[in-house]
């Protein structure tokens, strides 16, 4: 069921299209896709009140992110191929995509320790890379298109992953330690990555 999130910005009214997903998760969250598809991410149980408040303190968060995610889909750049080409070289891609990554891994795995079961590559929608508990390194073909610094963060990222598997300081620190300007490749992905098309 979709709902909508009726808000004024800057002398504007938006109705903003959300859809909400119930889980035994314990806390409430919001996302905004590349696309600007809003998602409600919340415990069951969660009262309408609870939602509204949600929305309330999200406020100025959701509309700057939307407009930001409308605003880089706008400037996506538009393609001339058919489907059928464009079918073709995804699987070129794909298929480089299948030799590059393993290799990049096993370059920068002597740098950050851990080790991995497999690599997958997939065509993931608003992530470029994850790594699961049982090591599994699975990464987006998309960023064959990217510099291959930026795909080489990536790598580094998720292999930090076996080691850390989180987001804290200790994470960080060492994917700094392998890759020292990570910053600027994640930067670069946040502004760019919703150019990687064909």
């Amino acid at each position: 069921m979709e709902h909508i999130y009726r808000i004024k910005y800057q002398s504007q009214l938006y109705e903003l299209p959300y859809e909400v997903v119930y889980s035994s998760r314990k806390t409430c969250a919001v996302s905004i896709s590349p696309e600007g598809a809003i998602t409600l991410r919340l415990p069951f149980g969660t009262s309408e009140a609870q939602v509204r408040r949600l929305l309330l303190d999200k406020q100025h968060w959701i509309i700057t992110h939307y407009l930001k995610a409308v605003k880089q889909l706008e400037s996506r750049p538009v393609s001339d191929l058919t489907d059928t080409q464009r079918a073709a070289l995804e699987k070129r891609y794909i298929d480089a995509a299948k030799e590059y990554f393993p290799k990049r891994a096993a370059y920068f795995i002597t740098f950050t320790g851990g080790s991995f079961n497999r690599i997958t590559i997939r065509d993931q929608k608003t992530r470029w890379g994850s790594c699961s508990a049982k090591g599994t390194l699975s990464f987006n073909w998309r960023l064959m298109l990217a510099p291959p610094a930026v795909l080489d963060y990536v790598v580094v990222h998720e292999l930090c992953h076996l080691t850390h598997m989180d987001h804290s300081k200790a994470f960080w620190a060492l994917v700094e330690s392998v890759c020292p300007d990570y910053r600027v490749h994640r930067k670069w992905l946040k502004e760019h990555g919703q150019e990687l098309v064909l």
